[in-house]
């Protein structure tokens, strides 16, 4: 089982760039599905967009999709998310998590690794 670490977080201005980064441990890095989740102050977990083994691609379309980027280097074990055009609803603790499939999932449940989460604080 691989444990998950991010990194990248930290305060921006509203149309600025962050990139978060997420590296893993464990030998069987590539076998996993990365996924990328958020949690604003006082709301719900919401997902933010997926990698599968093979490299498809999901996003949360009505939010980040044609401004974050998730990508993924298996050599590095580690994935990433590049955050442009940040605005205020971007706050949050955004975490990594890992599934043993095959297929970018959206589902919350669906994840059996998670990482301790990195803030983002989007300022006006």
């Amino acid at each position: 089982q691989v444990q998950l670490v991010e990194s990248g977080g930290g305060l921006v201005q509203a149309g600025g760039s962050l990139r978060l980064s997420c590296a893993a441990s464990g030998r069987t890095f590539s076998n996993y599905v990365l996924g990328w989740f958020r949690q604003a102050p006082r709301k719900g977990r919401e997902f933010v967009a997926a990698v599968s083994t093979g490299g498809s691609i999901l996003y949360n379309g009505d939010s980040v999709k044609g401004r974050f980027t998730i990508s993924r280097d298996n050599a590095k074990s580690t994935v990433f998310l590049q955050m442009n055009s940040l605005n205020l609803e971007d706050t949050g603790v955004y975490y990594c998590a890992a599934d043993l499939g095959g297929r970018a999932s959206s589902r919350e449940a669906d994840y059996d690794v998670w990482g301790q989460g990195t803030q983002v604080t989007v300022s006006s």
